[in-house]
């Protein structure tokens, strides 16, 4: 059984620095895209980053990149996403999330390619 479980989110003042952890299970976690999406109240999801395979392979959405950078670690089968210089912009539920299968060539940030979820973990960013 798949799970994924994210943790490290809290609050940070602006400009700040956080990192953000994906525990996972129940699949090959070096042979499938995972991603990384966040949900501010009253906002569509919307995709940051994702990773296929390894992370020679990521892609970014505008809004992030060169703040935020996704990584793991395959022995602990665990994703990671540092976020760097934390806006007012940036609060919301962030989730990591896995495709129901295998992809072939680069991932992407689309939420509706991923098929399983975590609980998501919260961050705040106020001064």
């Amino acid at each position: 059984q798949v799970h994924l479980v994210e943790s490290g989110g809290t609050l940070v003042q602006p400009g700040g620095s956080l990192r953000l952890s994906c525990a996972t299970s129940g699949f090959r976690f070096d042979d499938r895209a995972i991603g990384w999406f966040r949900q501010a109240p009253g906002k569509e999801r919307e995709g940051i980053a994702c990773r296929n395979r390894n992370d020679r392979n990521t892609n970014y959405a505008d809004s992030v990149k060169g703040r935020f950078t996704i990584s793991s670690d395959n022995a602990k089968k665990t994703l990671y996403l540092q976020l760097n210089n934390l806006q007012p912009e940036d609060p919301a539920v962030y989730y990591c999330a896995t495709r129901l299968n295998r992809l072939v060539g680069s991932c992407r940030t689309d939420a509706y390619d991923y098929y399983y979820w975590g609980q998501g973990t919260q961050v705040t960013v106020s001064s």
